[in-house]
């Protein structure tokens, strides 16, 4: 396999610039290399990048349409829900139909990181992150934890579903009763819980209501149904699903790729490829402490300045869990994650 040319510092500057010009409607001279001449390519309009596969992307114009274009060299990233600015081939190229000149400024972005890639964008412009979990194959909390760190850093509301709740009478009751307890905890620190299930279609109504009116992303563990609460948010597209192997367990990942979709009665959502670990190792410590929104009251108050909140004396965290200040099993689970910062290792990536 051949290898990739660097680009020079003189080129990045080149290429940044005249991606710059045609956000600004400037004309750029010269040929695309890979792609069109600029007087084979239509007037430039604006669209909203519906999915992203390599170097291609499907981009929804202003009346609806669907095109997959590919992309100039100026973007150096492009992600599902990015705003852009793209032109219509006069013939389409290999299926190919047009190009995508620039991207807008995001208004957020959630990001995760990949141990060959850095911190890799997942999905742009969202206003609100749904992250379910689910009774089967395995209610995991340390998960949702990572999730709502990954979710104050952007800025972006964070809303936990339990799904698949028809399961509940399945397992044990001091099961049930541990995730009660569990998201009774996040409720008490005031974070929206909802429920749902698409068998039985209890909270499917709530949900919709709570999409409405946002660009929102579903994020979670394979298996935990994310694309069969999608089936029943909208019927029509009749997304692939499967079921938790018996085998092993674990959920069978079914959405290969960030896709964005719309509710009939307003709100966008983005559905995207399931994980089994959010890795958290590109933040700080300081970065993980507050995506804890609960320890606010207490940092700043430990015995000792480079206090790492694990086993440290005078540790105002340990003492306020000891004293059920704070929840003991949150602080556990974010002395788990402060324990993995460096653990930058493949089991933090997406399951692809």
């Amino acid at each position: 396999m051949a290898k990739t040319k660097k680009l020079t510092e003189g080129q990045q500057r080149r290429i940044k610039a005249n991606h710059d010009k045609r956000l600004q409607g400037k004309s750029t001279k010269g040929k695309d290399k890979v792609q069109w001449d600029d007087g084979d390519l239509g007037a430039p309009e604006q669209g909203t990048i519906i999915s992203r596969f390599g170097q291609h992307a499907d981009v929804e114009n202003n009346q609806g349409e669907v095109f997959r274009c590919n992309l100039r060299r100026s973007i150096s990233s492009l992600v599902c829900g990015d705003k852009v600015l793209w032109r219509l081939g006069n013939e389409t190229q290999h299926s190919i139909t047009g190009i995508i000149e620039a991207v807008h400024e995001r208004d957020s972005v959630l990001s995760r990181p990949d141990v060959y890639d850095g911190v890799k964008p997942i999905a742009a412009n969202i206003s609100q992150i749904l992250i379910v979990s689910s009774v089967l194959p395995v209610f995991n909390s340390d998960i949702i934890d990572r999730y709502l760190v990954a979710a104050e850093q952007t800025g972006i509301t964070p809303v936990i579903v339990l799904n698949k709740t028809d399961l509940l009478d399945s397992i044990s009751t001091d099961e049930q009763a541990a995730i009660k307890k569990q998201l009774q905890i996040y409720q008490d620190i005031g974070y929206q819980v909802l429920y749902a299930s698409s068998k039985s279609r209890e909270g499917i109504n709530e949900l919709k209501l709570q999409l409405a009116q946002h660009t929102s992303i579903f994020v979670g563990q394979s298996g935990v149904g994310k694309s069969t609460l999608v089936n029943a948010l909208m019927p029509e597209l009749g997304i692939l699903t499967k079921e938790v192997s018996e085998n092993s367990g674990l959920g069978q990942h079914t959405t290969t790729v960030a896709r964005l979709y719309h509710f009939m009665q307003g709100g966008d959502l983005i559905d995207s490829p399931g994980i089994r670990e959010f890795g958290l190792w590109h933040l700080t410590p300081k970065q993980v402490c507050h995506g804890f929104i609960e320890f606010s009251d207490f940092l700043g108050l430990c015995k000792f300045r480079d206090c790492k909140h694990q086993s440290d004396p005078g540790c105002a965290l340990i003492a306020a869990g000891a004293d059920d200040k704070i929840s003991p099993a949150r602080l556990a689970s974010f002395q788990r994650i402060l324990a993995s910062l460096n653990d930058n290792t493949l089991t933090s990536r997406f399951n692809n």
